[in-house]
């Protein structure tokens, strides 16, 4: 998801990582929505088997945003790694987020987070299914 300038309003913070670096660990706890500044990253998750790689996201993407828009804190369901060098992630500021997702109307709220749980749900069980 490429997006506006605006976005970087919300930077609080940078972090930079290496080459192979987690940024986000799958089952780690965490509440932060990040915005890739410099370089690459894999989405990857773990079924039986192995470890699958579900997306390569770039300068502007945004990751960590679904258990957001879910409205859930807990354990995170995938990984983020720096890939193919080092990344520079912007770290989001999750309460002016809030309130401005707050100021969302509802019927929008329960679209969003109707869609993340099903892009949680399939992802969920697409990773099943692959061996």
């Amino acid at each position: 998801m490429n997006i506006e300038s605006s976005i970087y309003g919300y930077i609080v913070d940078e972090e930079t990582y290496q080459k192979n670096a987690v940024i986000m660990g799958e089952g780690s706890k965490g509440e932060w929505v990040y915005v890739i500044l410099e370089g690459h990253i894999k989405l990857t998750k773990r079924n039986s088997k192995k470890t699958l790689v579900l997306s390569i996201l770039k300068k502007d993407d945004i990751f960590g945003q679904i258990d957001f828009l879910e409205g859930v804190k807990g354990f995170r369901n995938i990984s983020a790694v720096a890939s193919g060098g080092p990344v520079r992630v912007g770290l989001l500021d999750i309460e002016r987020l809030l309130r401005d997702y707050e100021a969302v109307p509802s019927q929008i709220r329960i679209l969003l987070k109707s869609l993340m749980t099903k892009l949680k749900d399939t992802i969920e069980k697409t990773c099943l299914m692959i061996t």
